[in-house]
């Protein structure tokens, strides 16, 4: 799945190549709860269609009856204007305890959009092209004539709004490169692509890639080491280990901490990770302290046995860091588990998934 940013801009590029007339709304400021972030897009063409999202709904609703072009004059699907032509609008919803009732907010929530009318179509190509290809853009926009300048950036920033320029960065997919093409990789690569990630399978074992069914993640046959070192990791990649086996896992976890990547984990017991990174030190010359970014176990602690719940545990750890949550330690697989399951009384217990019996 697209990250939907991308996939906003590039359905109203569609819009506007096409001689549409459409909107570009953006989440500029938000007061008290709020559906969705700042920076959040969606686009509205005259025809009535949205993609992406600012609110809940209601918000859209609203705008699509304020903007969408009658089908037919005289219809009852009248609009209070056409999408006009000009310079951007700001536009408040849920000022009021009314409004908020009627637009669906949350209790106390309020928040500001942009509304940019009709982008130009050439400005947006060569946005939609960069981001393809995997280029960090800067997009900015003059609120007083509505012109718009694009430009790659090194890195991304939040939302900036100073009165006279809009300033908002664009990225491309957060990528998850995992090592092993398993049954827990397929319930994970599955949950990784639905939550807008590029997946990328890694497993040089025949035997266990023979059965991989899931087509929207790229499977590579290479050694992992390798696959690290030329996938250009950054800082919206995450590397993960699946395999349990040290000659692919190790190097691969290796060559991912020296990276910008925003996560580097491996699946295993408390006792392998332990394991691993006495190796690493024994045998690679790591320190602790090289070692620090390197999770394991990893994934939230919620008790899981199945794979697929595995899955959802260390996915939602994913999404935490990316998102700058900072869990609280007995959320962790390892501290949780040293705090509720001794392990003394685990130790015939197999070695398996994080979230599993093991030690």
């Amino acid at each position: 799945m697209e990250n939907l940013d991308i996939t906003v801009l590039r359905q109203l590029l569609q819009w506007r190549q096409a001689g549409r007339r459409a909107l570009l709304a953006t989440v500029i400021r938000t007061w008290g709860s709020s559906p969705r972030p700042v920076g959040s897009i969606m686009a509205l063409c005259e025809t009535g269609a949205v993609i992406g999202s600012v609110s809940g709904g209601c918000i859209e609703d609203d705008l699509i009856y304020r903007y969408r072009r009658p089908a037919e004059a005289g219809t009852a699907a009248q609009s209070t204007h056409d999408i006009p032509d000009g310079p951007p609008e700001r536009v408040k919803y849920g000022v009021s305890a009314d409004e908020a009732h009627r637009f669906g907010l949350p209790c106390g929530g309020t928040l500001e959009l942009l509304l940019e009318f009709n982008p130009d179509a050439a400005v947006l190509d060569a946005l939609v092209r960069s981001l393809g290809e995997g280029k960090l853009m800067l997009r900015t926009t003059d609120l007083a004539s509505g012109e718009v300048t694009v430009a790659p950036c090194e890195r991304p920033e939040g939302l900036r709004d100073d009165g006279k320029l809009l300033r908002n960065t664009f990225g491309p997919e957060y990528r998850m490169l995992l090592i092993g093409a398993g049954q827990l990789a397929e319930y994970l690569s599955t949950m990784a692509i639905f939550c807008g990630f590029s997946v990328t399978v890694c497993d040089p074992r025949e035997e266990h890639r023979g059965s991989w069914n899931v087509p929207a993640a790229r499977l590579d046959t290479g050694m992992p080491d390798d696959v690290v070192r030329d996938f250009g990791v950054d800082r919206r990649t995450c590397v993960i280990a699946l395999t349990h086996d040290p000659k692919l896992d190790d190097l691969a976890l290796l060559e991912a901490l020296g990276t910008e990547a925003f996560y580097v984990g491996a699946i295993g017991s408390r006792r392998n990770n332990e394991a691993r990174r006495a190796r690493m030190i024994e045998h690679f010359e790591q320190t602790e302290d090289s070692l620090a970014s390197m999770r394991g176990p990893i994934g939230l602690y919620i008790g899981s046995k199945m794979p697929s719940e595995i899955a959802v545990s260390i996915m939602a750890e994913v999404l935490a860091v990316k998102n700058g949550v900072a869990l609280p330690r007995d959320a962790q697989v390892g501290p949780a588990k040293d705090r509720i399951e001794p392990r003394e009384s685990s130790e015939a217990g197999p070695v398996c998934f994080s979230g599993a019996r093991a030690a």
